[in-house]
């Protein structure tokens, strides 16, 4: 796959991926027109009566997925294995979300992950997630909705009205986050809107554009609705250097680990997952610390101790963004280990593992990077900051897979709109698609 064409597919996925589910669902369906046949948890799989070259995916929660292919014994030969996450920071709609105040009408928002809140603000806003409702088959049912439209925005207050506004004042997420959705007429202030029978309108609405014959829904049972920016990423810079755009932590490593496995033309066993709820601690039935990559590396051997041979035999690639050097905040990292978008992708390190590189895992990734001609870069945050982390170190101590974390140089992370080298993503595919041939 050449630059162009890879850079134009990350941005598409991107760009419809506003939430983890949508994620998941596009990823299914470009594994299925790649021949990928999917598993369900609640079916036998007999993957040791499997034909050699077959490959599969399963998801949990439509918010995580495993994809993966088993030309050869993975208790023999182990798994190439690759992960990353599908959610990003950004603003859940509460369950009772319907505030009027002074003819407005907004909804309550809780913050989901680190967000750094104040890019939020004046941005054209939609809402996308899933709606869970009773159809009128008496049975619960489920739609994932994306309005697409920029419906509400979060308005800053007038530098008239705060001369300190510029003194980074701090933001009160219960009282200065409700985006605003629309004025409501004087005879109507004093009404109590009901957001669940908007949503029941705009579910009903999309079950006839798709397909008439479905089940109407008859009442709104629950929602996992978050807001995001309509602007589309795109290629920026004068010379067209950088990506801009939200979700690139983590969807950029989602996308580069899908496009290298259906670039796969060895005979290697290859794996990628993409867990949920990554930011904010992977503590769930879909996240890094749940059962999602033990059960379905378990499912594909036959004794217990295989599974601990296989695991003995393979690694782990950890992929999630890291943070360039800021030119103008250079100071905030290592002198020695300051990494510059387009000059490669990141070995992550931590003496305290909250990175789960090692000397010889570190070693692997940049053979692979030598072997594709890429150059590579380390990440170390300076001793006296505290650091973050990855779905790695939890992967690699629930599993005891050997593991490296790798990512490529962002800047403004956990912003509402990211930046990251356009050459930097090309480079990472480049290296993963030789890590899954190797």
């Amino acid at each position: 796959m050449q630059d162009v064409e890879f850079v134009n597919g990350l941005l598409d996925f991107i760009n419809n991926s506003p939430t983890p589910f949508h994620a998941v669902k596009n990823m299914s369906q470009i594994l299925e027109l790649a021949g990928f046949q999917r598993l369900l948890e609640t079916e036998q799989w007999s993957l040791q009566n499997r034909q050699q070259g077959e490959r599969f995916y399963v998801t949990r929660n439509d918010s995580s997925i495993i994809a993966f292919q088993l030309n050869t014994s993975p208790v023999d030969s182990g798994i190439r294995m690759l992960g990353a996450h599908t959610d990003s920071p950004c603003l859940k709609v509460k369950p009772n979300p319907e505030i009027i105040n002074h003819h407005y009408l907004q909804l309550g928002v809780e913050v989901y992950g680190g967000a750094l809140l104040n890019p939020w603000f004046d941005r054209d806003l939609s809402l996308a997630g899933r709606v869970s409702f009773l159809n009128d088959d008496g049975a619960i049912d489920y739609q994932l909705i994306n309005l697409e439209k920029a419906i509400a925005i979060i308005p800053s207050l007038a530098i008239h009205l705060d001369r300190e506004a510029n003194a980074a004042h701090p933001i009160d997420a219960q009282k200065h986050l409700p985006p605003v959705l629309m004025k409501l007429p004087e005879n109507e202030a004093e009404t109590k809107a009901d957001f669940r029978e908007m949503l029941l309108k705009i579910v009903n609405a999309n079950a006839e554009q798709d397909d008439i014959s479905q089940p109407r829904a008859v009442k709104i049972l629950d929602y996992e609705l978050s807001f995001y920016d309509v602007q589309p990423p795109a290629v920026i810079g004068l010379h067209d250097d950088f990506i801009a755009g939200a979700r690139l932590d983590n969807l950029l490593s989602c996308y580069t680990g899908l496009a290298a496995m259906l670039d796969n033309e060895s005979r290697q066993n290859t794996l990628l997952v993409c867990n949920d709820h990554e930011e904010v601690g992977s503590i769930s039935a879909a996240g890094a610390q749940g059962t999602l990559l033990k059960s379905v590396l378990e499912r594909m051997c036959e004794r217990d101790e295989d599974v601990s041979r296989m695991i003995a035999n393979s690694v782990m690639i950890s992929a999630d963004n890291a943070h360039g050097v800021h030119p103008n905040y250079a100071d905030k990292h290592d002198a020695n280990h300051g990494p510059v978008l387009n000059m490669g992708p990141v070995i992550k390190v931590n003496a305290n593992q909250r990175y789960a590189s090692n000397s010889e895992t570190a070693a692997l990734f940049r053979y692979l990077c030598e072997l594709a001609d890429v150059p590579v870069q380390s990440f170390v945050v300076r001793s006296d900051m505290a650091c973050g982390s990855t779905i790695g170190p939890i992967t690699a101590s629930a599993l005891g897979v050997k593991t490296v974390d790798v990512g490529v140089p962002t800047f403004a992370m956990h912003s509402i709109r990211e930046l990251a080298g356009r050459w930097d993503t090309y480079y990472l595919y480049r290296v993963f698609k030789q890590y899954y041939n190797q």
